[in-house]
């Protein structure tokens, strides 16, 4: 799906409703939970620890001692960021 929304004349539905495009840092992070989550990890303690294993940074705070505070944290702050950019740009990134 996401490679369909990025198609030639559709560049404007690749971050629908974001407001603002990930910064890599968000993308990486992104990309490790799915992969984390994938091997069946759901708990945030868990979470937490296979982030840490894995030295992602965390992208708001830059630490990379993940625990399930810190990973709500992030979390938390990631998805205000998004609201105050759609707030501001609206859809598309």
């Amino acid at each position: 799906m996401a490679a369909a929304l990025r198609e030639p004349g559709r560049a404007e539905l690749a971050h629908q409703s974001t407001g603002r495009a990930p910064s890599a840092e968000e993308h990486a992070l992104a990309e490790a939970m799915m992969d984390i989550y994938g091997s069946g990890v759901s708990d945030p303690a868990a979470m937490a620890k296979a982030l840490t294993e894995r030295g992602v940074k965390a992208p708001v705070s830059g630490r990379t001692d993940w625990d399930a505070a810190l990973f709500e944290a992030e979390l938390t702050a990631i998805n205000e960021a998004y609201d105050a950019a759609y707030a501001e740009n609206g859809i598309g990134a």
